[in-house]
């Protein structure tokens, strides 16, 4: 047993202190837990939340709230766990050698030894069986737009090694439950669910060139690109434009989703949601110090907080559009 003040056997680098798979998980599962980065929940949540965004959206642009779209939520939770895993374990599993270059990540189950190969290949599979059934409980449309996202997810890892944007493909991928759920409720899709995957790639601009900061250096000596290294000192005035149209491209797929009938609190309530978001990326701003590591992984755990508030906003909507119809 470790130490008081000592971190576990096989822990990785930038994990959370004290996180539940090393305190709790059995021993033989840690590895493979630490690979689908179960340690670190910020990428579930940040892969769920515009999950939700298009679902909530959904529900409020149809006017038509129903008991299956509590399934919709959970699935949309669970599937956003298992392929967040899966996509890493993919991602650790093409990274190896540089991860085993960086400081950070060099911790990682598969440069430190905990993991072969083979294993996180099997293990990836295993996840991505289990997320494809609960996907197939799913409208017809969205089970398509589900299989179609693979692409996104498979290139993601190579992106870095030949673009100087690889968030873009980050938000591409990591922002395509925004359409998956808004079809799983609906059956369709619409221009205003577009623009929510539009609003959700900006702000994925935003949160991975900011957590991309903290390996500027390393990526420098290895020759990984980034937004954070393409910036450079100009990363702030870059990370601000972010900011603005995220902002801007959820009000406009809230405009665009609102049906006329609405009650105007609702309405109010929901438009609130890109506002107050935008105030809180505005407050990781203040406290943001580019040269400094750990204020920039503060910044980037932050938005989990960011994105849940137009979830709020729009879940506050529902509930007033439902009590008092226009």
């Amino acid at each position: 047993m470790a130490e008081a003040g000592t971190p576990p056997e096989g822990s990785v680098a930038d994990a959370p202190p004290d996180n539940w798979v090393d305190r709790f998980a059995p021993p033989a599962l840690r590895p493979f837990l630490r690979l689908s980065r179960a340690d670190r929940p910020i990428g579930t949540w940040l892969l769920l939340i515009p999950c939700w965004w298009g679902l909530l959206l959904a529900m409020l642009a149809g006017g038509d709230p129903r008991p299956g779209d509590l399934w919709i939520a959970a699935g949309c939770a669970l599937g956003a766990f298992l392929m967040r895993g899966a996509g890493c374990t993919w991602n650790d599993v093409t990274d190896r050698r540089i991860d085993a270059a960086v400081a950070r990540t060099r911790s990682r189950p598969i440069p430190s030894g905990q993991v072969t190969v083979r294993g996180a290949l099997l293990w990836m599979g295993a996840q991505a069986l289990v997320a494809f059934a609960i996907l197939l409980t799913f409208h017809p449309l969205a089970v398509l737009l589900g299989i179609a996202s693979l692409g996104l997810v498979g290139v993601y890892p190579f992106a870095k090694r030949f673009t100087w944007w690889p968030q873009v493909f980050l938000g591409l991928a990591f922002n395509w439950g925004a359409l998956l759920a808004w079809a799983a409720h609906a059956g369709t899709l619409s221009p205003a669910p577009v623009a929510l995957y539009a609003a959700g790639i900006a702000w994925t601009l935003y949160y991975d060139t900011i957590y991309a900061l903290q390996d500027v250096e390393d990526d420098a000596l290895i020759g990984v690109k980034s937004t954070a290294r393409l910036f450079g000192a100009r990363a702030r005035g870059w990370l601000r434009g972010f900011l603005a149209l995220t902002v801007i491209l959820l009000a406009v797929a809230l405009v665009l989703a609102l049906p006329p009938g609405l009650n105007p609190l609702a309405a109010v309530l929901a438009l609130a949601g890109p506002w107050a978001m935008g105030w809180h990326m505005a407050w990781q701003m203040r406290n943001l110090r580019e040269e400094d590591p750990a204020s920039a992984l503060r910044a980037f755990r932050s938005n989990r907080d960011a994105g849940l508030i137009p979830a709020a906003a729009l879940g506050a909507g529902l509930i007033v559009a439902a009590a008092l119809p226009a």
